[in-house]
C-alpha cells in the first residue's frame, strides 16, 4: 500500500480515540463524580467496565473483525464510539450512562482489534516493527494527552464539553479511516454459534502463535498500572510528585527509541525474553534497595522493550490476517484481565508484606513471562519453518 506512514498516523489516531474512551473519565473522576453525587464505588466501575468487556470478549472481537473485515471493523467501531460519547455529553441518569459504558467497550475492542491488524497488513516489512512499536504507545500517549488537556477543557464547559471534544475527535478519526484506508476481503468463516466460540477460545489458546503474544501480554499488564496505581505507598518517604507521569513516558521515550532500533535488527520475540530478563533484573534491584524513584524508573525503562515487541511479535508469529486479527484479540483479553486483576493483587500483597508481596508478584509476572515466551515462542517459531 502506498503512503504506509500515512495510513499508521491515522489509525494512531483512531488509537488515541480509543484510549480517550478510557482517559476521558479517568482523568476527570473527581467532576465526574461532582456530576453524579459523588457515587464514586458506582462511578469506579463504570471507568472499568470496559476492561470487563474486554476480558470477556476480547477472542470474540478478533472473531468479528475476521468476519465483517478489518477497515469496517475499524471504521463501525469509530461511528459507534463517536455516537456514545455524543449521548454521554447530555449526562444522562447514571443507569444510562454504566449502559452506555458496556456499549463503549464493544467500539473500544473493536477498535484495538482492528487497528493493529490493519497496520501489520498495510506496512512493509521493514517499517512494520516500528509502526507497531509506535502504536503501542497509544494507550500512555493518549492518557498524558487528556491529563494535560482536560483541565483546560473542563474550566471552559465542564464535563459535557470534555466527552463533546471525545466524540468529535472519534468522529474525525473515523472519517479520516473511511476516506484514506483501503478495505480488506473478510474471509469466509465459521459462523459466531455458541458451540464455535467455545471451541475457537480452546484452539487460539492451544496455538502457540496466538497465545505466545497473548500470555506475554498479560505478564506484562499485571505489572504496568498497579505499579503505577500504587506508587505512594510503595516508595519509602515522600512520592516525587513528577514520578508518576515521567515513569510511562521513559517507557514510551525508550520503546520509540532504543525499542524501534533494536526491533530493526532482531526479532520480536528474543526482544520479548530480553524486556522480562530485564525487568527481572530491575525487580531484583528493588528487592536491595526499595522502591525508590531510580528503581522505579528503571522498571519502566526495562518494561518499554515488552510494550514495543508485543505487537510487533504478533504478525511475526501469525502468517495471515485471520491468525492475527485472533492474536490481538487474544491479546487485548489478556491485557485487560491484567488491568484489572493487577492492581487489587498488589495491594492485597502489600497488605501483607510492604516490600517481599509487591517483589514476588513483580518477579512471578516477569519469571513467568520470560518462560512462557522461551517455551511457547520457540513452539511457534517452529511451526513458521
Amino acid at each position: 500500500m502506498r503512503y504506509p506512514l500515512l495510513i499508521t498516523v491515522v489509525i494512531y489516531v483512531a488509537g488515541l480515540g480509543a484510549a480517550g474512551q478510557f482517559s476521558k473519565f479517568a482523568v476527570s473522576f473527581v467532576a465526574l463524580s461532582q456530576e453524579y453525587g459523588g457515587q464514586d464505588a458506582v462511578l469506579g466501575l463504570a471507568v472499568s467496565l470496559i476492561s470487563l468487556v474486554g476480558v470477556v470478549l476480547g477472542l470474540i472481537a478478533g472473531m468479528v473483525v475476521n468476519r465483517i473485515g478489518t477497515k469496517r471493523a475499524l471504521v463501525s467501531a469509530l461511528i459507534l464510539g463517536a455516537a456514545v460519547s455524543l449521548w454521554q455529553a447530555s449526562l444522562p441518569s447514571l443507569p444510562i450512562l454504566m449502559l452506555s459504558r458496556i456499549i463503549e467497550g464493544a467500539s473500544h475492542l473493536l477498535i484495538v482489534v482492528a487497528a493493529p491488524t490493519l497496520i501489520a497488513e498495510t506496512t512493509p516489512d521493514r517499517l512494520r516493527p516500528a509502526a507497531l512499536t509506535l502504536w503501542s504507545t497509544f494507550f500512555g500517549v493518549a492518557f498524558a494527552a487528556t491529563a494535560t488537556i482536560a483541565p483546560f477543557v473542563l474550566a471552559q464547559g465542564g464535563l459535557p464539553l470534555l466527552i463533546l471534544s471525545h466524540g468529535v475527535w472519534m468522529a474525525v478519526a473515523a472519517v479520516l479511516c473511511f476516506v484514506l484506508l483501503h478495505g480488506t476481503k473478510a474471509p469466509v468463516t465459521e459462523p459466531l454459534k455458541l458451540g464455535t466460540l467455545v471451541e475457537r477460545h480452546i484452539r487460539a489458546f492451544a496455538t502457540p502463535g496466538i497465545a505466545t503474544p497473548a500470555l506475554a501480554w498479560l505478564c506484562y499488564t499485571l505489572t504496568f498500572v498497579s505499579v503505577l496505581t500504587a506508587l505512594p505507598l510503595l516508595i519509602e518517604g515522600e512520592e516525587p510528585a513528577w514520578l508518576a507521569p515521567l515513569a510511562p513516558l521513559v517507557s514510551i521515550a525508550v520503546a520509540l527509541s532504543l525499542g524501534i532500533a533494536i526491533l530493526s535488527r532482531v526479532r520480536a520475540l528474543p526482544v520479548i525474553t530480553a524486556g522480562f530478563a530485564a525487568c527481572c533484573g530491575a525487580v531484583l534491584l528493588i528487592a536491595g534497595f526499595g522502591f525508590s524513584a531510580v528503581t522505579v524508573l528503571l522498571l519502566f525503562a526495562a518494561m518499554a522493550f515488552i510494550q514495543g515487541a508485543g505487537f510487533a511479535v504478533v504478525p511475526q508469529l501469525n502468517p495471515d490476517s485471520d491468525s492475527r486479527a485472533l492474536a490481538n484479540g487474544a491479546l487485548a483479553q489478556m491485557g485487560n484481565l491484567g488491568n484489572l486483576s493487577g492492581t487489587p493483587l498488589l495491594l492485597a500483597l502489600y497488605q501483607g508484606a510492604p516490600l517481599l508481596g509487591p517483589v514476588l508478584l513483580l518477579l512471578t509476572a516477569y519469571g513467568g513471562g520470560l518462560i512462557l515466551v522461551r517455551v511457547l515462542g520457540k513452539r511457534a517459531e517452529a511451526r513458521l519453518r
